[in-house]
């Protein structure tokens, strides 16, 4: 119950100043990180919350696959192919630049053997904009640039497991049933369109009609039952998740329409409930084992590397050159690197500990950079942030921003 108190506690807090979190640097996703590592074994000992233990897989889990179905719902079919070669761009070459850019430094500053380093490049290879809302959750923001990132990190979190798992096997000394792996995308795809296209066109049917207030109910229950048919089948339920998303939009925009406020508030209770429990997870102790190699390491991986793999893969393009730094600067890691890395503690890998710790400081360091300058970053776009927002006043005005 501690956990649930603190939650409800730091959740009422955020909202609270969710408007001073929008003008500032302040950052919502923070207080909850920061809020996680005071109750936990690191701080004021309130939980304990073991990193192997099922509670917090499952967690990361269902708030990745939340935001990922979220996601695509903002990404139909028409605006994947207006934007395809700048996502493309993003997916077939920066996101390889990544992976290999993190493990030469994992190798050589971290001592970790070639499999394991290119195993931690896999990891953090994934984005998740979702720390940069004030960029990608506001359309008065370029709709290139919110695209990119967009399509970008609803994407690379499905294409990054298979090499995880194929690092994943290696470092363990096993052999990686190519495959296997192969089936899992193709199934992971198949029903991301099968199921929400099966449901949207029965939805056309006159028998079937829903009641309004309950018409947002809909996607959610397509997302349910994909995600359960997922890991029946443990086909990859990342990749599902976009695709649903970007299906639903697709096939049903009022269904897409009617979900989205409602899908952004489930995606963003998902996301600050999972970034409570990792806080509880970065301990001193697993911070004070960390070298001076491991935090060179997690700096250059945000500083240097995503940046310079991201402004290479945009070369030539015709994205003005301050939209290519914002999208080079923007490549926070998120949830689909705690599930990865969770993976290998999982795995019992003999460095599975050091993985994770190198992994979690570098989450933890993405959060605090990337969450904390996108207002900034906003208004260097000559975006200014939302102002006159609602007090406690019943007169007061609807503000149309969240952060």
């Amino acid at each position: 119950m501690a956990l649930v108190l603190a939650f409800g506690v730091v959740l009422l807090v955020s909202v609270s100043l969710s408007g001073v979190a929008a003008r500032t640097i302040l950052s919502t996703a923070l207080m909850f990180l920061v809020a996680g590592a005071l109750i936990g074994q690191g701080g004021l000992g309130l939980v304990d919350i073991p990193s192997d233990g099922p509670f917090v897989t499952v967690l990361a889990d269902l708030a990745l696959f939340t935001v990922l179905f979220t996601d695509g719902q903002r990404a139909g079919l028409p605006a994947l192919k207006e934007g395809w070669r700048l996502s493309g761009r993003a997916l077939g070459l920066a996101m390889p630049l990544t992976m290999v850019g993190i493990a030469v430094p994992a190798h050589y500053l971290a001592g970790l053997d070639w499999p394991t380093a290119f195993l931690v490049g896999a990891i953090l290879s994934p984005t998740d904009p979702v720390f940069a809302s004030a960029i990608v959750g506001r359309k008065d923001v370029p709709v290139r640039l919110r695209r990119l990132l967009n399509v970008e990190s609803g994407l690379n979190d499905g294409l990054a497991l298979p090499f995880v798992l194929i690092f994943l096997a290696t470092a363990a000394h096993e052999s990686a049933d190519l495959g296997t792996v192969a089936i899992e995308l193709v199934v992971g795809l198949a029903l991301g369109i099968a199921i929400p296209a099966v449901v949207v066109l029965a939805w056309r049917l006159r028998i079937l009609t829903a009641e309004p207030r309950l018409q947002a109910l809909g996607p959610l229950a397509i997302a349910v039952i994909l995600y359960a048919a997922c890991h029946l089948t443990h086909a990859n339920p990342y990749l599902a998740a976009f695709v649903a998303g970007s299906t639903i939009a697709t096939l049903d925009k009022v269904a897409a329409e009617r979900f989205e406020h409602f899908g952004d508030l489930l995606s963003e209770t998902t996301k600050f409930a999972a970034l409570l429990v990792f806080g509880a997870l970065i301990t001193p102790d697993r911070i004070s084992d960390l070298s001076v190699g491991d935090w060179a390491v997690a700096v250059i991986a945000i500083l240097l590397v995503r940046p310079a793999a991201m402004l290479l893969s945009l070369l030539r393009t015709t994205l003005p050159a301050r939209e290519r730094s914002v999208a080079a600067w923007f490549g926070p890691k998120g949830f689909a690197s705690v599930v990865y890395g969770l993976l290998v503690v999982q795995a019992g890998l003999p460095t599975g500990d050091h993985v994770f710790d190198l992994v979690a400081i570098t989450i933890a360091l993405s959060i605090v950079l990337h969450s904390s300058t996108d207002v900034p970053v906003a208004k260097a776009l000559r975006v200014e942030p939302p102002d006159n927002l609602p007090t406690g006043s019943p007169e007061a005005p609807a503000a149309d921003d969240h952060r």
